[in-house]
Order: C-alpha cells, then sequence, then structure tokens
C-alpha cells in the first residue's frame, strides 16, 4: 500500500502539470492573505481558516483529479447528467438557502461552509458538453439536430438552474462556457449570429414589457450613469471607485486600507468576497491588481496551452471551456469593481472567499492537469 502511494506520488511529480499548480496556490495563497486584511475588521479567524483549509483540500482535489481520466469517465454520461439535475434540485429541499435574493446555496448542518451547486455543475457541464461536440465532430456538429442536441442540453441545464436559483450571474458564465465551446469546436457562425440575435431581441422585448425585475434594471442603467441611484444599486461600485481612487499607485498598506478596516455603513462592502479586487487596489495599490491579473490570465493561458497539445479532442475542448470558465467570471469580477460591468454576484475566481468556488477550481485544474498527463508520450507515462 505504502509502496503503490509513494509509486503514485512520483508519477505526480514527474508527469502533473506543477506549473499550473504553483499559479494556483500563488492566487490562491495571495487571496487568502488579501481576506484575512478583508476580515480583519470582524475579530474572527474563521474566515481565513476556511479558506486556507479549502487551499490544502484543492490540492489533494488537484491531484486527485489529474489521475482521473474525465474522458472514460464520461462515457457514463447519463449518470454525470443525473448528478447535475439532482445537486441542483437539491436547492428545493430544506438544505437550500437564500443569499442575496438568490436561492442559490447549500446549507449542511455540522458542514463548515455553505455549498454552491452552480459552481460544481459547472465543470461537470464542460464534460459532458466536451463530450457531446466531440462526438457530433465526427458527424455534422453544424446541422440542425446536431445543434439542437447541444443546445438543448444547454438550455435545460441553464434554464433548471435560473427557475430553481434565480442566479442570473452564474447562468452567464454558462452562457460564456457554451459559446466559446462551441466556438472553439468549429460551430459555423451562422449559428452565433443567429443565436445572438434571438438573446438581443429577446432581451430588448424583456426589456421593453418590463419583464426583467427592477433591480436587474437599475443595475444595467447604473453603468450607463453613475449618478443614478447612489445610495442603492450604485452603492457598492462607488464605494469601490474611492477604494481605488485613495490606493492609487502603491497602496495604502496591507491591513491599513480606510474603507477595507472600517466597519461602518460607509464603508466597502462585500469586501471579502465580490470586492475583493476592490480590497487590494485600495491596500496595495494598482501594483497588486496588475499582479492579480497577471496570475489569473497566466492560468487561463496555461489551460489554453494544455488544451492545443491535447491528445484528444474531448481533452482540448474542456481545456477550453475551463478556460472561458475564468476568463468570464475574471473580467465580470474585474469590471463590476471599477464600475463597467453591472453587479451580479460573480466572486474572482481563486481570490474571493468561498470554499466550495475555490475547491471547485481547483478540482477543474486537475483536470486540465490530467488532460495534459494523457497527451505525454506513452514511455513517458509508463
Amino acid at each position: 500500500m505504502a509502496g503503490r502511494l509513494l509509486g503514485r506520488i512520483r508519477s505526480f511529480i514527474g508527469q502533473a502539470d506543477l506549473m499550473l499548480l504553483g499559479l494556483c496556490c500563488a492566487a490562491a495563497a495571495f487571496g487568502v492573505v488579501l481576506i484575512a486584511s478583508a476580515t480583519n475588521y470582524t475579530g474572527s479567524p474563521r474566515y481565513v481558516v476556511v479558506q486556507s483549509v479549502a487551499l490544502l483540500l484543492g490540492i489533494v482535489l488537484y491531484a486527485f483529479f489529474s489521475f482521473i481520466d474525465v474522458e472514460e469517465i464520461s462515457q457514463k454520461w447519463k449518470w454525470i447528467f443525473g448528478f447535475n439535475v439532482l445537486v441542483i434540485l437539491l436547492l428545493l429541499t430544506p438544505l437550500g438557502i437564500s443569499v442575496g435574493g438568490n436561492r442559490a446555496w447549500i446549507s449542511i448542518p455540522g458542514f463548515p461552509m455553505d455549498i454552491q451547486p452552480a459552481e460544481i455543475v459547472k465543470v461537470t457541464f464542460i464534460i459532458l458538453l466536451a463530450k457531446q461536440l466531440s462526438y457530433f465532430q465526427e458527424k455534422e456538429l453544424s446541422s440542425l439536430r446536431s445543434v439542437a442536441a447541444y443546445g438543448g442540453h444547454f438550455l435545460f441545464m441553464v434554464g433548471l438552474l435560473f427557475a430553481i436559483s434565480g442566479d442570473a450571474g452564474s447562468c452567464l458564465v454558462y452562457v460564456m462556457i457554451f459559446i466559446f465551446m462551441t466556438f472553439a469546436a468549429g460551430v459555423k457562425l451562422r449559428w452565433f449570429a443567429l443565436g445572438g440575435g434571438a438573446i438581443v431581441g429577446g432581451f430588448m422585448f424583456a426589456w421593453w414589457q418590463d419583464l426583467i425585475p427592477g433591480y436587474m434594471k437599475r443595475r444595467i442603467e447604473v453603468i450607463l450613469d453613475h449618478s443614478l441611484y447612489p445610495v442603492d444599486e450604485g452603492w457598492h461600485q462607488n464605494r469601490s471607485l474611492i477604494a481605488f481612487g485613495s490606493g492609487d499607485w502603491n497602496g495604502q498598506g496591507l491591513f491599513n486600507g480606510i474603507q477595507t478596516q472600517q466597519q461602518s455603513k460607509g464603508s466597502l462592502p462585500a469586501r471579502h468576497t465580490d470586492f475583493i479586487f476592490s480590497v487590494a487596489g485600495e491596500e496595495l495599490g494598482y501594483i497588486g491588481c496588475v499582479l492579480i491579473i497577471v496570475l489569473l490570465v497566466a492560468i487561463i493561458i496555461r489551460c489554453l496551452i494544455v488544451g492545443k497539445n491535447a491528445k484528444t479532442t474531448m481533452g482540448s475542448l474542456i481545456c477550453v471551456g475551463i478556460a472561458a470558465m475564468l476568463s468570464f467570471q475574471m473580467i465580470e469580477n474585474i469590471g463590476m469593481c471599477i464600475f463597467v460591468m453591472p453587479v451580479i454576484g460573480l466572486t474572482l475566481p481563486f481570490f474571493s472567499y468561498g470554499g466550495s468556488s475555490l475547491l471547485t477550481m481547483f478540482a477543474a485544474m486537475g483536470i486540465v492537469s490530467g488532460v495534459k498527463m494523457r497527451s505525454l508520450p506513452d514511455w513517458l507515462r509508463d
């Protein structure tokens, strides 16, 4: 048993993507430091402890999923699809709780962290979508029948998630994953034109018919005019801009940010979750923000490099889907913090507080590492 474990460790060190693991650990450790500062005013170490434990467990998950052949597991696609539906349906049980107006979390008594089903399911969704796209590539990827199959899968999952949770932010992540993966697979541009037109037309119709909730409309309006709703929908982002402005290039110093360290109503809201990037802006300045962006972009590029060198189409598409997930969340969260994107409740990957989010990210990166391992020549894998 010990010899087998030692062999696994040697295999992991020799074959896994240690560069990707190092980048992920650096980003997550940086995030723990920012969370420590952002929650310092509470006087409780709980947030730091939970995030640190999640980081350690995340490394274990990374190693575990590096050895998992997701393409082989995807043969049981019916079970994976059933798992996805079941996890989302758990939100309807007494375990489901509402946070910020969305019933998007599961709270298990005695468990130290809440679980967000959308975080877990988006990884298995990527795997199933990659399997579908690689399957239809061997037939006719852009035929009406093929598009109806993988498009129907996408619409069903997004519709189910939104109908139960009301979490528009998470649904948008699924939309971007679908767009990037289908584009990378080679779906003809006419389908993107049709889909884009349908989305824009449907959105405009819903806007004019007042089918969009008022708070969502106001979050979009305030992006176009920052003077609107200064104490309501625009409050968070106005405080965020003040934090960035006061941080300048070098920042006010870790644990010294005026807003970050205050508990008053005028301080930076959601500072350890949605607006962790604003904490970096205030305390570490633009230099700290650039470092965050560099780390995340490096992780995304590494995923794409692994995807480019993948041995199979499915492995390549999985890497593209995970890179798309990271890219959109990074752009949306940073855009939200600098007041150019609406607030939709998306956290900054690896940096924002959230145990289930961090574990999901490390599991996804482990899958990328597994794709890299199985792309090596046989003599390197023996």
